[in-house]
Order: structure tokens, then sequence, then C-alpha cells
């Protein structure tokens, strides 16, 4: 009778044991299709990839159109993160000059698309998705989707949000930054004037295509403030420090404007970034500003005077830039 009853209990601890196992192994399958479902398309071969790779690739399944025989290219989702006139421009055309690559310009330029952060979540699921149309739009084919997005364009008062979400799609961050302040400070003020006086037959250019066209262009010089010179420029370096915390865990690479100008080969840094295949990459765009900065500013002996002995007077000094590269 003993026997008998010592020989029931352990069979129920036994089959209480097996049925937990089995509720714990149907909850771990269950997980991992998710995981699966998330970041491969079931249909397609499975790529082979790193385990660090997986957040970060995707198969969008637009609502505007069917990728058809693309369906299972996988696509990574980047963000070109930049100040005005740092050459994201430039930059951008370079990597739309990639086959694969669809970069669709400044879409937070519109305040009505970042008049909150459900608007700003809401157009980039639109980017992300493969539904938003540009003259960059690669549609179906395209291996890598992003567009440019200037940190004064909702981009640091919505950070935390922006922060989760890159990190919940898998978006990595390209910060695309100048290091001589000076240079972009004068292009500023440069493209401020033409804004206002349409230099170019009536016609506001932010960026040229022609030798011509530069040169018309270059023919202004600004007045600097001498006063606001150091606090403005102490600024925009703050600026560029507190984005680049902000999005510190996040996937993100540092690329400089001057660095890809006078070494071509770190544009194979940026595909190798973003997974691409190297391509020569090549643009259309034109540099304004060629002759040395002391012929671009009017005042520049008080710029001299104002920046000499400060840890900004590097920014006076001039080096040789491509007359391919714009700015």
């Amino acid at each position: 009778m003993v026997v008998l009853l010592l020989t029931m209990v352990c069979g129920v601890h036994i089959c209480i044991f097996f049925l937990k196992h089995l509720n714990t192994s149907k909850t771990m399958i269950k997980f991992l299709n998710i995981e699966v479902i998330d970041h491969h398309n079931e249909s397609c071969p499975v790529p082979h990839l790193e385990q660090w790779e997986i957040p970060y690739v995707h198969y969008p399944q637009p609502q505007t159109f069917k990728r058809n025989e693309c369906s299972c290219n996988p696509v990574r989702y980047f963000a070109i993160l930049s100040m005005q006139r740092s050459g994201s421009g430039w930059f951008e055309t370079l990597l739309n000059n990639h086959t694969n690559v669809s970069s669709n310009g400044e879409i937070f330029s519109i305040p009505d698309r970042r008049r909150n952060v459900s608007s700003i979540l809401k157009n980039m699921d639109k980017v992300y998705n493969l539904d938003w149309f540009s003259s960059a739009s690669k549609n179906e084919c395209s291996a890598a989707v992003g567009f440019k997005w200037m940190l004064n364009q909702g981009l640091m008062e919505n950070h935390e949000e922006i922060v989760k979400y890159f990190k919940k799609r898998g978006v990595s961050a390209i910060f695309l930054l100048r290091r001589n302040l000076l240079r972009r400070m004068i292009s500023v003020h440069a493209n401020i004037y033409d804004k206002d006086t349409k230099q170019l037959n009536g016609t506001h250019k932010s960026h040229v295509h022609s030798p011509l066209e530069a040169q018309i262009l270059a023919t202004y010089k600004p007045k600097l403030n001498a006063t606001l010179l150091i606090p403005e420029l102490k600024q925009d370096e703050e600026t560029a420090a507190k984005a680049m915390q902000y999005f510190n865990t996040t996937r993100h690479i540092v690329v400089y404007y001057e660095d890809v100008i006078n070494n071509r080969t770190k544009l194979n840094e940026v595909q190798d970034f973003l997974r691409l295949p190297h391509r020569e990459l090549r643009s259309r765009q034109v540099k304004i500003h060629t002759t040395p900065l002391s012929n671009q500013v009017q005042n520049w002996g008080d710029v001299q005077k104002t920046l000499k002995g400060t840890s900004y007077e590097s920014f006076l000094a001039d080096y040789q830039i491509s007359s391919s590269a714009p700015l």
C-alpha cells in the first residue's frame, strides 16, 4: 500500500514537471517566432548574417506597391543627422549615386511633419516602409533607405522618443558634421543672403551644378559680427556634441565633411557601415567657396583678431578642398 502511494505521488510530480516544461517551451517558441517575423521574411532564404546584424535587417512590405522579385532583398534603415551647410546635401547625392540606396532628402524641413512626436514617428514609418516617394526612391530594390535630418528640425527636442524608435526599428545613424565651423558659418550667411536676393536669375539655390553659378554666388562676402563670433561657434560645437551624446546608445558612425572631400575612401567606410557593396560614388554638385578664407569675409581682420589665441584659432587655417566638393 505504501509503495503504491509513493508511486502515485511520484507520478503526479513527474506529470507536473513535464506540463511546466511544455508550457515554457511553447512560450519560448512563440517568442522566437515573433523575433524571426520581425526581422526575416519566412518565405525568403535565410541570409548569412552575424548575430549583431539581425536587428538591423528588414523586409518591408509597402502599402503602395509590391517589391516583386526584390521582396527577399533585405533592407537597412538609416538617417543622416547633420546641421545646415555642413555638406549633407552633397553627401546625400553621393549616397544616392549608389544603385541600392534611397535617401529621401530633408523630410522634416516642412514644420507640419514635425509638429509633434506622433507626426515624426508616422513620417519615419512611411520612409522605412518604402512608401515615401521622392526623386531618390529606388523603391522595390533598395538595400538601404533613409533620409536627411537637421538637428534643428525637431530632432533635439524629441531625442528620447527618437532614440527609442531607432533602437526598436533598427535604424542606424550617420552623423555628417563639419570640423571647421567658421567655414560653415560663412556658408550659412551666404545662403541666407541668396534667399533674400536670389542672385541666379531670381532663383534661390542652396546647391549648384555649374562653375558659373558657383562663381556668381561666391561673389557675396558676409560681414561677421566679431562680438558674437565665439559664442556662436561655441553654441554650434555644443549642439553637435549634445546630439552625439543623445544618440550614443544607437548604432551610429561619425563622418566629417573635410575627411570625405580629402579622402574619398572614407565613403567606403560608410558603405561598409550600411553593409553595401562598394561603388565609386559621384555627385554633380559644384563647390561654391573655393578661394582662401581671407577672401570670403569682408572683415577678415576682425575675425582673425577675435579667434587668435582661442581654441578656435585653427579655423583660420586654409586647407586644400577639391572643387568637386560643394559649399
